[in-house]
């Protein structure tokens, strides 16, 4: 009887233990979705923008085909991409090609003073700095996520439930800074105000003092030859 009683509670024990495991795996993996979504929506917000700036440089750049096209390939590939893995390869060829895009507009300033190309290179800063941020956040999500499933005995619960790690949202080192979409002149050096001369010590003063001390002298040899 006691054999039995100790048997259940063990049994108690690791159904609430699973339980547990089972529960924070599921806060942790909703965390890791919701970060990839928020992702999702500012990928697809890029891959939006991305036909305006294209079609806003041709109205400049007509002969500049093959930057448009490559351009074009890019963002259809990064649209097809399924897993954080292929995303992040294929994002990392359109920021690539956006490179070359911004580097043709920098030979037109006419295109560099367009107002509509104004406002959606702000845009695209604005998105790219969404698309960091939310890289962060997912990327923080799924350490978390990944390193629970690994601690012992969660990964006995979790392989048993059949969970399974998640993959991050990398970025090659070279494509960590945003896409330069800022076409503002460089600040001008500021002028450096004129040394002003060094003042002259007043002169008019220690000549006053010579004269005055020469004129006490004479007084005082005027008084010495009288008393003789």
């Amino acid at each position: 009887m006691e054999i039995l009683l100790i048997l259940g509670v063990i049994v108690v024990g690791v159904v609430i233990f699973a339980i547990s495991v089972y529960n924070s795996l599921i806060v942790l993996k909703n965390k890791v979705d919701e970060g990839w979504a928020d992702i999702d929506t500012q990928l697809k917000r890029r891959w939006d923008l991305i036909p305006n700036m294209v079609e806003t440089v041709k109205g400049y750049a007509k002969h500049e085909a093959g930057v448009f096209e490559e351009v074009t390939k890019a963002r259809s590939q990064a649209m097809q991409a399924t897993t954080p893995e292929q995303h992040a390869q294929a994002e990392n060829m359109l920021t690539g090609a956006l490179k070359s895009l911004f580097a043709v507009a920098e030979n037109y300033p006419e295109l560099k003073a367009n107002q509509n190309f104004l406002d959606l290179q702000a845009t695209l800063r604005e998105i790219e700095e969404h698309i960091q941020m939310s890289r962060r956040y997912y990327n923080g999500t799924v350490k978390d996520f990944n390193t629970k499933l690994e601690i012992f005995p969660n990964n006995i619960v979790a392989g048993m439930l059949g969970f399974k790690k998640r993959e991050f949202f990398e970025i090659a080192d070279e494509e960590r800074q945003n896409v330069k979409v800022s076409f503002s002149e460089e600040p001008k050096a500021e002028a450096k105000p004129a040394e002003k001369p060094a003042e002259k010590a007043p002169e008019k003063k220690e000549e006053q003092g010579e004269q005055s001390e020469a004129s006490g002298e004479s007084e005082a040899n005027e008084a010495e030859s009288k008393k003789d």
